[in-house]
C-alpha cells in the first residue's frame, strides 16, 4: 500500500512539474522578460546610431537618422534617452527627450521644447517609444500564454518561443498591451504585437539581423510592419554602438538649448 501510494506521489509531482513547466508563473514570464531586455540592452551607459527608412510596396519614401544616447536611471531601473537629429540636414540638431514619463521635443530653430507622446510618430511606422531604449521589465507584468510555439521569423526560420502577454503596470509603458515571442535557450525576441489603450493592434515588429554590439548579440535591425496596411513597412537599423559616459545634465528640459554634442 505504501509503495503503491509512493507512485501515486511520484506522478502527482511529475504532473505538477509539467504543468509549471508548460504554463509558468508570473515570476518565470518576468524573469524571461528581464532577461530579454538585457539581450536588447546594454547594461553600460552608451550611444548609437539609429537609421530610419520607411517603405510603401517595397519602394523606400523617406529616410531619418538620429544618435541616440541613452543611461540607466539608478532610482527606477529604466532608460533615460536622447535622439539627436542627423540626417537630413534640414532636421539636423533637433532633439527628443525622454526623462521618466515626460518626453520633451526640442527644435534649436525656435528654442523651443514641446511636450510629446510616446505613440507619436517619428517615421513612417517608427513611434518615438520605439526608438528610446527601455526595458519591458519595469513597466508590463508578464503572463505566457505559450510555452513553445514555433513561429517564424524575419528570414522565414523557424523558432521555439515563449509565448508572452505584457500589461501596462505604470505610466511609463508606451502601449496598452504588448504580445512578445521570445526565443527559448536564447532569450531573444522574434516577435511582438503593439496595441493601444483601446486594444486596437497598431503595428508587427520582427527583431532581426543579430550581431555583436556591445559585448552581447542584439538585434540590429527591426522591421515594424502596419497592423492595417502590409505594404507600409518601417525598418530600424542601430549601428555605431559604443559605450559613453552621459552627464545627467543632458537629460533635463531646460538644458537642451546650450547643448553641444557635435
Amino acid at each position: 500500500m505504501k509503495r503503491q501510494y509512493s507512485i501515486y506521489l511520484i506522478i502527482l509531482i511529475f504532473s505538477l512539474i509539467i504543468h509549471l513547466q508548460a504554463y509558468g508563473g508570473d515570476e518565470t514570464a518576468q524573469s524571461i522578460i528581464m532577461r530579454c531586455d538585457s539581450v536588447r540592452n546594454p547594461d553600460k551607459p552608451f550611444q548609437m546610431n539609429d537609421r530610419l527608412t520607411e517603405y510603401k510596396d517595397g519602394l523606400p519614401q523617406n529616410e531619418v537618422i538620429l544618435a541616440v544616447y541613452s543611461k540607466i536611471d539608478e532610482e527606477s531601473g529604466q532608460f533615460k534617452n536622447l535622439a539627436r537629429y542627423i540626417e537630413p540636414p534640414r532636421d539636423r540638431g533637433k532633439t527628443v527627450l525622454m526623462n521618466g514619463t515626460t518626453m520633451w521635443f526640442y527644435d534649436p530653430a525656435s528654442k523651443t521644447s514641446v511636450r510629446l507622446s510616446a505613440q507619436q510618430r517619428l517615421l513612417g511606422q517608427a513611434s518615438v517609444g520605439d526608438v528610446v531604449t527601455v526595458n519591458l521589465a519595469k513597466d508590463y507584468s508578464a503572463k505566457i500564454v505559450g510555452n513553445a510555439e514555433m513561429l517564424n521569423d524575419a528570414d522565414h526560420l523557424q523558432r521555439k518561443c515563449w509565448h508572452i502577454d505584457l500589461s501596462p503596470i505604470n505610466d511609463s509603458a508606451v502601449y496598452g498591451r504588448v504580445e512578445y515571442w521570445v526565443e527559448k535557450e536564447t532569450y531573444r525576441p522574434v516577435k511582438g504585437k503593439f496595441y493601444s489603450d483601446s486594444g486596437r493592434l497598431l503595428k508587427i515588429a520582427y527583431y532581426h539581423k543579430y550581431v555583436d554590439q556591445l559585448g552581447a548579440m542584439r538585434p540590429s535591425e527591426i522591421i515594424i510592419i502596419d497592423a492595417v496596411n502590409s505594404k507600409l513597412v518601417t525598418t530600424m537599423n542601430t549601428y555605431a554602438h559604443k559605450s559613453k559616459e552621459i552627464p545627467d545634465s543632458w537629460y533635463q528640459r531646460d538644458f537642451l538649448p546650450r547643448l553641444n554634442i557635435e
